[in-house]
């Protein structure tokens, strides 16, 4: 009998979605689910993306260029402008989804057993993307009780060998919501530098930031030009994830070069997407202050409720819409396991993403959990209290 691939065993199953079966299972006995769990904003979709798709005049749904339409990349440009970052439109290739920049990335840069330093936790599908390419990830640990700062430079120096080609950051953070100082973007700057190292930037939480915080990001720095990836995403900023639409970004010309090749071989992004997103971008300023004033709440009123459990510990997050609790139990792979099928409050429980697929050593953040603070005030009231009364209950 044929087998599969040993890179296909060793790919990571996504601790947000693993659990989905059992969710749906809750919804079959009538419960209501309370979703914790997964970055899917319920912020509406700009009215003006959605028309775009609804009257153009394609009589041809044909290829774009692989890169990504001229005039979208343009717009892309003159986005970033704004935001005080300067590129070119041939600075930029456009993706399905950042997933597939940072794919791009990594192939771009890095051969098999190479090497990226990422500080964790970290989006869990980093773990998927560097199995994907063959590439190891080597974890410096961000800890719960540092809010998740960038942890000492020292401790990055450790781990640098000569299979290691980029460090990789989230920015803000995906799932800790740590927001990165403009002196800590240029201690990672100073350290790429030095050992001729890429530094590659998540960078689709850019717009989220709280507490008149602003976001600083690595294109920022001129002398990182060569040095420099940044992936990026329509989906959080215009509440598009459906779309798949992203976008890699860099001014070194030999790594839009290749990344291009790599997009060439996958013809090009969705065309009916990039009218979308190109439309998107025209969404007024009025549209984020509003979306930013909500989660601002939102993440105010999940910690001030989350503070108040007994034995449990949570960060505040500076950005993003998401936030680590650390849980007085021994797994929350199986506490969420048995949230879905043996709580509830009145036919009402809740689903969490279990913090352990966050990491990639070993045995770190078991007991905790992600959770994206997508719901409404009252729903997020409603939710905490649950789980409150669950650990109350709770037996590892």
């Amino acid at each position: 009998m044929p087998t599969i691939s040993q890179k296909g065993a060793s790919m990571p199953e996504s601790p947000i979605r693993k659990l989905v079966p059992y969710a749906e299972n809750a919804y079959k006995l009538g419960k209501t689910v309370y979703h914790l769990n997964i970055g899917q904003p319920d912020i509406k979709t700009p009215q003006l993306a959605l028309d775009a798709v609804k009257i153009h005049s394609l009589d041809i749904l044909a290829y774009t260029r692989s890169e990504g339409s001229e005039g979208y990349r343009k717009k892309i440009a003159h986005y970033y402008a704004k935001n005080d970052i300067h590129v070119s439109h041939d600075d930029i290739i456009v993706t399905t989804g950042g997933s597939e920049a940072l794919l791009f990335a990594f192939g771009s840069i890095m051969d098999v057993d190479d090497e990226v330093i990422i500080p964790e936790p970290f989006y869990a599908n980093y773990n998927g993307f560097s199995t994907a390419s063959g590439v190891k990830v080597v974890p410096v640990i961000s800890k719960i009780e540092d809010n998740f700062a960038l942890p000492p430079i020292e401790e990055f120096e450790k781990l640098i060998t000569s299979k290691t080609k980029a460090i990789l950051i989230c920015n803000p953070g995906n799932p800790t919501g740590y927001l990165y100082s403009k002196e800590e973007i240029k201690k990672l700057a100073a350290i790429v530098k030095k050992h001729d190292l890429f530094l590659i930037a998540d960078e689709v939480y850019r717009e989220f930031v709280y507490d008149g915080a602003k976001h600083y990001s690595i294109l920022q720095e001129k002398e990182l030009d060569d040095y420099a990836i940044v992936i990026d995403s329509v989906s959080k900023r215009y509440s598009m994830c459906g779309a798949r639409i992203g976008c890699l970004v860099s001014k070194n010309k030999d790594v839009i070069k290749t990344a291009l090749k790599f997009a060439q071989a996958r013809l090009s992004p969705p065309t009916l997407a990039q009218i979308a997103s190109e439309a998107a971008l025209e969404t007024p300023q009025s549209y984020f202050d509003d979306v930013i004033e909500e989660y601002q709440e939102r993440r105010n009123v999940l910690i001030e409720e989350l503070s108040k459990i007994e034995g449990v510990q949570v960060g505040t997050p500076k950005g993003a819409f998401y936030c680590i609790a650390q849980l007085p139990i021994k797994n929350s792979d199986a506490f969420a396991q048995w949230l879905l099928e043996s709580f509830d409050i009145n036919g009402e429980t809740i689903m969490v993403a279990p913090a352990a697929g966050f990491y990639s050593s070993a045995g770190v953040g078991l007991n905790q959990i992600r959770i994206a603070y997508v719901l409404n005030t009252n729903s997020l009231k409603k939710a905490v209290h649950i789980l409150k009364e669950a650990l109350k209950v709770y037996k590892d």
